[in-house]
């Protein structure tokens, strides 16, 4: 019914995530890497923002935050995430659900340092979720932190980190015509993934 080929079940899901995000990397317009992130309240109030994916491997999916900032201070409170990715170009998403485990300090200080020097200072200068009582008040922070720090080196805040997400499930869908679309979800049973194809 269709000539785009069906999802391969046979294949580790981290590699068909990093298959999908290349082809995005050649279609998407502006940040393949963006990825919904929902959170909860400790009583389930969710909330959900976009960010950007920062690092993936075998063991997760990681992004950082200010970790005072809503989703931060939800997720240690709350440690589980559901990510979306969504690639309008492609036709096409996934959806990652688990726990989440912080960083280390050396990964989080490494991705701290890789930043433009303006986003270091932004992360130092904003209370990032927090009541502004105007645009001018971030922005003398703003300048006060460069000031502070010169052309020298910016340290990474100890508010400021990550999280990588352990996922228990990582579902794909491609979309097929008249909406007959295919799904299959991975889901960890210990070291190893089972898989299912799921109705549309």
């Amino acid at each position: 019914m269709s000539d785009i080929p069906l999802i391969d079940l046979k294949a580790d899901p981290f590699a068909l995530f990093a298959a999908w995000m290349s082809d995005a990397e050649t279609s998407e317009p502006n940040d393949p890497n963006a990825m919904a992130v929902a959170t909860a309240t400790s009583d389930g109030r969710p909330s959900v923002r976009m960010l950007l994916l920062k690092g993936v491997d075998e063991r997760g999916f990681v992004f950082y935050t200010n970790l005072e900032s809503r989703k931060g201070r939800e997720l240690l409170s709350n440690p589980h995430v559901a990510l979306l990715f969504h690639w309008k170009s492609l036709r096409r998403q996934i959806r990652i659900e688990g726990p989440v485990e912080a960083v280390s300090s050396t990964e989080a200080d490494a991705y701290f340092a890789s930043r433009s020097r303006m986003s270091r200072l932004g992360a130092v200068a904003s209370e990032q979720s927090r009541p502004l009582d105007s645009r001018s008040t971030f922005e003398e922070r703003l300048k006060a932190a460069d000031e502070k720090y010169g052309e020298g080196p910016i340290p990474r805040p100890a508010n400021w980190s990550g999280f990588r997400v352990l996922p228990e499930a990582i579902e794909f869908w491609q979309d097929r015509p008249y909406r007959l679309h295919d799904r299959a979800v991975w889901t960890r049973d210990g070291n190893r993934w089972n898989v299912t194809r799921l109705y549309p």
